[in-house]
């Protein structure tokens, strides 16, 4: 099963779990079994159906664009990072 890392600002509604694994295939999965054990932590990660804007999603190391959609492996571990802009 994937391995989520939950960040800081997250904790408060983890009861200060820093990470736990998850039965999903994709991203979107990820949250809805997230908001499943923590009700209210899927708001704060999505929109809609987009990642929450100013939220950025790392998979096993490198920073993901596909958003909810993409896939995982069983093995995975995923971050929700603020992202960051440069200019």
């Amino acid at each position: 099963m994937p391995t989520v890392i939950i960040p800081t600002p997250l904790r408060d509604v983890t009861g200060d779990v820093t990470e736990i694994e998850v039965e999903a295939r994709t991203v979107g999965e990820v949250i809805d079994r997230l908001e499943e054990l923590y009700p209210g932590i899927g708001e704060r990660l999505r929109v809609d159906d987009e990642i929450r804007p100013g939220l950025a999603v790392a998979i096993d190391g490198a920073m993901s664009s596909r958003g909810l959609t993409r896939k995982l492996q069983p093995e995975s571990e995923v971050h929700f990072l603020p992202a960051i802009g440069g200019g």
